[in-house]
């Protein structure tokens, strides 16, 4: 038989590279040319489990045929013919015989595991004639046409026009299909989103077909050697009978349990466990595993690392770790620190099935689901009322803070990672979905429309803040653990053996400096002071501060606030005794203390045509909209901001210096071993690090020597340059 596939022509040393392995001349350390599905099918080979025979056409192949222009490359035709024919061979089939035929599927297999690539062709050699073969060889007419017929629509599907009777260009398409989906968009953008490189490839797997639809003595399933949503070891899967691959994943018909085979073919089953704990040792990691079983014999297609949840990685990585399988420099390689990063905020239950409305901007981590609410007072009286609630704006704004604090979550339409939503929600520790573009917020109708489907302010949302995806209902959701788990503990404990860095905390509030101290945190990197000006109860007195007209008004906004200030650094330093807390001074745009332009506009226009100038309530707001304008900057990191904000207004970080040295002071009196460090924001040149240490350090030497306690203390900087 020749095989018809149209090449390029040879030229070179090229013709004589291997482009084909069988899976016993490959092992698992070929990943980079043979793919993850074909390593894991020559390792299994080669360990004698039940593979049907087959074999790999390399990435190398898949490199050279879009190198010369989506041309099948020298040398592969007559590779591909050689195996056809020793695959006959091996099985006692024709490919393309009539009475006798041989069946292959045709699989892509990268390095990696990536959603896009091309689905698997099963029953490839079927045509009008080996259709009847099929039905002899097998005995039985329905299952042979029910293989035609899924064979015709999914070559359709994938190769875009209907399978040719001549068998071999059947198989010429099929190769170049698989090749093709290496370039889908699909792949391209999964690639562009895990940094996967574009020269890597996707390999072919071509293997003799073992029939899963034969009876109810067949069948095919997939399962793990462990739970992966737990990390239990037991086996975790799905087995369907009389079925072929495709079904199990498509859910036309409830599947099995995957133990419910104990007690329909024991024989099967207890190879199966034995087969699943081999693949586990010799991987030395969990092992997501496809099988069929053709009238009571088992068939082993697929073996690779199985994706798991950050809970069962963790559990995992132990589990084999106590076995003795790896080392601890190796489990702790096994989870990725984003992964990991899950398990301290609420997430979707991995158990639940769900469709996504939309995908924002991943602004901060973790999920929530709640009532739609679209203002922030409707949010803080939902609230009270015991319900759990989620803010939807277009964008937020420093008069949205009490809502933020009210709500579970936050989803905007506008902004990204340094927007206001994103930047308060992640200091109070709240999801938040931002800048999803799709999202339209009427507040006339109080209704928001996304993905084609309207819901209404009080129906249920799920937001997931650690992937941006947006689903329009309720999920279950499973909270963050009020203290480290066992095994959680376990697994940080083996970091910190291993560590060469401390980790310090990001934290503005008390309550913050605990959490990070309680996860292990040995100091604070960064407090933002400016982020405790933001509570509802503060943020008048901020106004106030910003509006002063002068400075004795000013320090008298400056006095009502110290209170505030000087308790809450109290409570962020005990919380943080014995380790160093970073205090950032005050470094914001002013303007994000007051309303917005736009809004005072509407506001101001409204008053003076509804009650003329000479109203109170207008002249208060027409004072304020002219200090905005004063304040309003195109780049606020050109203006009033860092620094020159304490340069401007020295009387604003003296109080916050004040504040600072009063509460350690006190503390110390008290034995706490309070640590404060002050940072400077954005200093750029040597006098204005000059002015402002002087500045701070006179302050917190009057107070500690007003104290009479001891206090070592650093003062530094953030150095910023955005100003050429």
């Amino acid at each position: 038989m020749s095989v018809a596939l149209s090449q390029a022509p040879a030229s070179g040393p090229s013709t004589e590279e291997k482009f084909i392995y069988f899976f016993e001349e490959g092992d698992g350390t070929m990943r980079d040319l043979l793919g993850g599905k074909g390593a894991g099918l020559a390792e299994m080979t080669r360990a004698g489990l039940p593979v049907p025979p087959g074999f790999t056409i390399t990435t190398a192949a898949c490199l050279r045929f879009y190198a010369l222009g989506r041309m099948m490359p020298p040398g592969l035709v007559p590779s591909v013919n050689a195996a056809m024919l020793e695959l006959e061979k091996r099985t006692q089939k024709g490919f393309g015989d009539a009475k006798n035929p041989l069946l292959v599927s045709v699989r892509s297999g990268a390095r990696v595991s990536m959603p896009g690539m091309m689905d698997t062709i099963l029953n490839l050699g079927l045509n009008d004639e080996t259709v009847r073969g099929l039905a002899l060889q097998s005995g039985n007419v329905g299952f042979a046409a029910d293989c035609y017929n899924r064979f015709k629509k999914t070559f359709k599907e994938i190769v875009g026009q209907d399978a040719p009777q001549d068998v071999h260009a059947q198989l010429e398409l099929a190769i170049g299909a698989v090749f093709d989906s290496w370039n889908s968009k699909r792949a391209i953008d999964y690639r562009a989103y895990n940094k996967i490189p574009d020269d890597w490839g996707t390999a072919v797997n071509v293997v003799a077909m073992v029939f899963g639809n034969l009876g109810d003595d067949s069948g095919t399933g997939v399962a793990f050697t462990r739970d992966p949503n737990t990390g239990e070891a037991k086996l975790y899967g799905e087995y369907l009978r009389n079925a072929q691959g495709e079904d199990v994943v498509a859910g036309i018909r409830t599947p099995e349990k995957i133990a419910d085979l104990e007690q329909s073919l024991p024989d099967v089953y207890r190879q199966f466990v034995e087969i699943a704990r081999r693949l586990e040792r010799h991987y030395r990691d969990m092992q997501d595993l496809e099988f069929t079983v053709e009238r009571g014999k088992l068939y082993m297609l697929q073996t690779r690392n199985g994706k798991r949840t950050a809970e069962a990685a963790v559990k995992i990585a132990l589990d084999f770790l106590h076995d003795g399988l790896i080392d601890e420099a190796e489990a702790l390689r096994r989870v990725d620190p984003a992964t990991l990063d899950q398990l301290f905020h609420a997430r979707i239950d991995p158990n639940e099935q769900y469709d996504v409305a939309g995908k924002g901007l991943n602004a901060s981590p973790g999920a929530a689901t709640g009532e739609i609410v679209l203002d922030p007072d409707t949010a803080v009286e939902r609230a009270k009322a015991g319900v759990d609630v989620i803010l939807v704006r277009v964008e937020t704004n420093p008069d949205d803070v009490h809502g933020i604090i009210a709500a579970k979550g936050v989803l905007t339409a506008r902004g990204g990672a340094t927007s206001h939503a994103a930047v308060v929600a992640r200091g109070m520790g709240k999801p938040c979905v931002a800048g999803l573009d799709d999202l339209r917020i009427d507040r006339r109708t109080r209704t928001v429309a996304l993905d084609g489907s309207t819901v209404r302010e009080g129906d249920k949302i799920t937001i997931d803040g650690s992937t941006g995806n947006v689903i329009l209902r309720e999920l279950k959701l499973i909270p963050p653990p009020s203290e480290l788990p066992s095994w959680l503990a376990e697994y940080l404990a083996l970091a910190d053996r291993r560590k060469r860095l401390g980790v310090w905390a990001n934290a503005d509030t008390p309550e913050d400096a605990r959490r990070a101290r309680d996860l292990g945190a040995t100091g604070i990197g960064l407090c933002r002071t400016e982020h405790m000006f933001m509570q509802r109860e503060r943020l008048p007195v901020v106004q106030e501060m910003i509006l002063a007209k002068d400075t004795a008004t000013r320090q008298v906004a400056l006095g009502r606030l110290e209170p505030f200030q000087r308790d809450d650094f109290k409570g962020i330093l005990r919380a943080m005794e014995g380790c160093t807390v970073t205090i950032r001074l005050l470094d914001p745009p002013l303007h994000e203390f007051l309303p917005q332009l736009e809004q005072l506009l509407v506001e101001t226009t409204e008053l003076r045509l509804t009650k003329g100038e000479s109203d109170p309530e207008f002249v208060r707001k027409s004072e304020i909209l002219a200090r905005v304008r004063e304040l309003h900057e195109q780049n606020p990191m050109l203006g009033l901001r860092v620094c020159r904000l304490g340069i401007l207004y020295p009387e604003i970080y003296a109080m916050q210096v004040r504040a600072v040295f009063e509460a350690a002071c006190a503390l110390r009196k008290r034995g706490v071993d309070a640590q404060p460090d002050v940072m400077i924001p954005g200093v750029g040149t040597p006098e204005e690090m000059r002015v402002m240490r002087e500045a701070v350090k006179a302050v917190a030497d009057r107070i500690i020597a007003e104290s009479g306690v001891d206090l070592p203390y650093h003062i530094g900087t953030m150095i910023e340059l955005p100003r050429a």
